[in-house]
């Protein structure tokens, strides 16, 4: 495969429409056998509070993929991807599984490099907290 996205069709400051992810408890749950993190804070809500968190919270390494995710899908191809690095800033709060939350990824290219390379410089946020920050990826192009 190769990118979808041409090279010559985008700009710096090009912005990338967000996309919203759902996140529902069940999403943790099988996460966390993919993953095998099954640490009680990502799927036991007792648990989760009582050690001093609000309820039961994504893993990291989940609102992470989500971005991930996002610039696979908007490059169309994943073998695009030549970096990809965060930080996590906050945490995404899941409250129940019916309501369950949202992690919201926007994007800009930042810079146009050689090699039909580009920057882009991600957002995700969950409610009104900026979940991923410093988030990265350096994505070649057609």
């Amino acid at each position: 495969m190769t990118a979808t996205i041409k090279y010559d069709e985008v700009e710096a400051g090009q912005q990338i429409e967000a996309v919203d992810y759902p996140v529902h408890r069940v999403d943790l749950v099988k996460y966390a056998g993919a993953s095998g993190d099954f640490n009680p804070i990502h799927w036991n809500e007792r648990f989760a509070k009582t050690v001093g968190l609000p309820d039961v919270i994504a893993h990291g390494m989940y609102t992470m993929a989500q971005g991930g995710r996002f610039v696979t899908d908007w490059a169309g191809d994943p073998g695009a991807v030549v970096d990809y690095s965060v930080r996590f800033s906050s945490m995404v709060v899941v409250p129940d599984d019916d309501q369950g939350a949202s992690i919201t990824v926007s994007g800009v290219i930042d810079k146009k490099l050689d090699d039909n390379l580009v920057v882009l410089a991600l957002t995700a946020r969950s409610g009104d907290s900026r979940v991923l920050s410093r988030a990265r990826a350096v994505v070649r192009l057609a």
